[in-house]
């Protein structure tokens, strides 16, 4: 009787401690995080979101290392769908990584992505937040969605905005405050 009373505050304890993170901002996870940079990702002059990039160590212009924690913030300016983010996120990460990514890993990532996004509307933020030797967590709104840890799906999702061969070198340029919007 006792150890089942024990066993049930246990698990309460648990619980309680796990919706805590749940509820959490992204800004409880970077708490010095400061504005970097910033710019409109626009595909045929069309606006499709506004983003923003937050560091608590770094600085502008400084050049964006693997054990340095950030955010990258997305707020949308128009509809997209979930697997529309997924599909778009899939194969940007295909375009920039080496051969070595097999179709077992790609499916994973696909599936990690599929948690961590929503439909989005006019509006919405999702948030990714990279904490080195741990992997991205995914908020949306003010909200904790969906965790991956995995180092190498963070590196791969990121390298999105911030590989020297992504698809948008100005924004990239703006997020890292090398360049005004």
């Amino acid at each position: 009787m006792l150890t089942d009373r024990l066993s049930c505050r246990v698990i309460c304890l648990v619980l309680m401690l796990q919706s805590a993170e749940l509820f959490a901002d992204w800004r409880e996870v970077l708490p010095d995080a400061r504005l970097l940079g910033s710019g409109d990702m626009r595909v045929f002059g069309f606006s499709i979101y506004s983003a923003q990039f937050w560091s608590p160590s770094l600085i502008v212009g400084q050049p964006l290392g693997a054990d340095v924690p950030f955010a990258l913030e997305l707020t949308y300016n128009r509809a997209v769908s979930r697997d529309d983010l997924v599909e778009a996120s899939i194969k940007e990460i295909r375009r920039l990584s080496s051969n070595s990514l097999n179709s077992r890993r790609m499916a994973r990532w696909e599936w990690e992505m599929q948690q961590a996004f929503v439909d989005v509307r006019a509006g919405d933020r999702i948030t990714g937040v990279y904490k080195p030797g741990e992997g991205v967590r995914f908020y949306v709104g003010e909200n904790l969605q969906h965790v991956v840890r995995d180092e190498a799906f963070a590196k791969a999702f990121f390298a999105i905005w911030f590989d020297p061969r992504t698809r948008n070198p100005e924004l990239r340029a703006q997020l890292l405050g090398a360049a005004k919007p």
